[in-house]
């Protein structure tokens, strides 16, 4: 042990993203099981991908996650709602969905309110969980604020601030904003440019629980040569973006 981490503490923030669309089937279950060696907190996939994800991450610790409305969060309520019972009714555990970005600067709160409640209700009677992506590299200030305040009287289970395909990632700024503007039920995940074992240590120092992180391998790769822990021999995909 290190600096008040254990190897799992770390491992466990973990979300290995496996979402750009250009991977292949292959690439897919390899990514699968480098974060079931990494033993990774879940393995965020996309939709269509979920009940072989879930097959393969059976008998593990490691969950399996998918997204919602993913990236633009413009789909309509009903769809995400069935995006939602589709994913679970698959073996998804994890949900993260994108808000209305539209409704949000539009200030249509009950819109947004709605939209969100929806997937939660959805997941939570299902007894699954819920990170609502706020994408902040699009808002203001006041309106991220009003983002946690909702989702927080929602009982999210996340709020998380990009879905790593916007113009930017996550910040310490925006990070610290919404861990002071958030219940303390409802947890924080970072995610975009998230890419070193530093980075992921220096926003759980903020609070963070999670991180979405294509660069798995490196990070954890990091972690244990910090721990003096063994390397562990497994392929990567290479994906990135996220």
């Amino acid at each position: 042990m290190s600096s008040g981490y254990t190897y799992q503490a770390i491992s466990k923030m973990i979300d290995h993203a496996l979402l750009t669309p250009t991977l292949s089937t292959s690439d897919l279950e390899t990514g699968i099981a480098l974060a079931l060696a990494y033993d990774v907190a879940s393995v965020c996939i996309m939709p269509y991908a979920v009940p072989r994800c879930a097959e393969l991450l059976s008998a593990s610790t490691v969950k399996t996650s998918t997204v919602i409305g993913f990236p633009l969060g413009v789909n309509t309520t009903a769809v995400k709602r069935a995006e939602a019972e589709q994913a679970i009714a698959d073996g998804c555990e994890e949900l993260d969905m994108v808000v209305n970005l539209s409704k949000v600067i539009s200030g249509d709160w009950d819109y947004v309110r709605q939209d969100i409640a929806a997937v939660i209700e959805v997941a939570h009677a299902a007894k699954q969980k819920v990170k609502v992506i706020f994408e902040n590299c699009y808002l203001n200030e006041t309106q991220k604020i009003r983002l946690c305040e909702i989702c927080g009287q929602l009982d999210a289970d996340w709020v998380k601030t990009s879905t790593g395909f916007g113009t930017s990632g996550a910040t310490s700024e925006d990070l610290a904003l919404m861990r002071q503007h958030t219940p303390e039920h409802v947890q924080v995940k970072a995610a975009g440019g998230i890419r070193d074992f530093e980075t992921v240590v220096s926003v759980r120092e903020l609070g963070v629980t999670r991180v979405g992180a294509s660069r798995t391998k490196e990070i954890l790769d990091a972690c244990r040569l910090q721990l003096g822990m063994p390397r562990i021999d497994v392929a990567d995909t290479g994906s990135d973006g996220y």
